[in-house]
């Protein structure tokens, strides 16, 4: 024989890998990998970042809606109560500025205003005969004081 038939019978002896042999190898070793590569990690972390740029607003202004509504819910009811006493004398008690309202004497104990976010200190009542102004102190929880005066307009709270 000669050299380079030699040659050639010694290469087509040779296992040959076909294209789909070599993929099903791959196939075998990627389903024995476990965990998580570091671009699906990588996605996942900027998944998240996107998520909480868009949901941490979106909840830090629920949660300053909902301060309002209890300071409105009790202005409204302290609202009432001063209904309630004008009703009953024809004036509106008179109460010097800076007075709470739980020691102004309309009816209402300084217990029934608080709430979750505002305590009863919080909420103070100037009035004359006619005329009168709730304040609920901003403190930290609001950008400023809430007030309702007698004709039902709210003011401030949020700028």
């Amino acid at each position: 024989m000669k050299r380079t038939q030699h040659k050639r019978l010694i290469a087509t002896q040779l296992p040959t890998t076909t294209h789909s042999q070599k993929e099903g190898h791959m196939r075998i070793k990627r389903q024995n990998q476990k965990g998580f590569s570091l671009v699906e990690l990588m996605i996942v972390l900027v998944i998240i970042g996107i998520l909480a740029a868009v949901g941490v607003p979106i909840y830090s202004a629920n949660v300053t809606k909902a301060k309002m509504s209890e300071a409105d819910a009790t202005l409204g009811t302290i609202r009432t109560s001063l209904r309630v006493y004008y009703a009953e004398n024809g004036v509106y008690p008179t109460v010097a500025a800076d007075t709470e309202v739980g020691s102004a004497g309309i009816g209402i104990k300084a217990t029934e205003l608080d709430g979750k976010y505002f305590s009863a200190s919080s909420f103070i009542l100037v009035s004359t005969d006619s005329t009168y102004t709730i304040t609920c102190s901003a403190g930290s929880i609001l950008d400023s004081d809430r007030n309702l005066d007698q004709a039902g307009t709210f003011t401030g709270g949020v700028d």
